[in-house]
């Protein structure tokens, strides 16, 4: 079953194995996608299997702990991971 969603970096998707992903770089001359899982692993895919794939798209997820390789009980529970977006400054934490 070949899909029919257009690469676009930043955007996430699952797999029918269940294994989320995002595209981290797409490049039209080379004709193939990069996708990060959502373990931090990263995979390059020609343009053709990428279209062969069969995903479906997904929101983004809301804990980025998956590529970082840890556990909600190594970060304590008053610290919550935030998107890269965030903007935390790490001074307005000290007294």
């Amino acid at each position: 079953m070949a899909n029919s969603f257009q690469p676009r970096v930043g955007d996430w998707y699952q797999n029918i194995s269940g294994d989320n992903f995002e595209i981290v770089a797409f490049d039209a001359d080379e004709a193939s996608v990069e996708i990060q899982y959502f373990d931090g692993a990263i995979e390059e895919i020609e343009s053709d299997s990428w279209h062969e794939m069969e995903i479906q798209p997904i929101e983004p997820p809301e804990d980025w702990s998956g590529s970082l390789d840890i556990v909600r009980e190594d970060y304590g529970v008053d610290l919550e991971l935030t998107a890269p977006n965030d903007h935390i400054n790490p001074l307005d934490e000290l007294e």
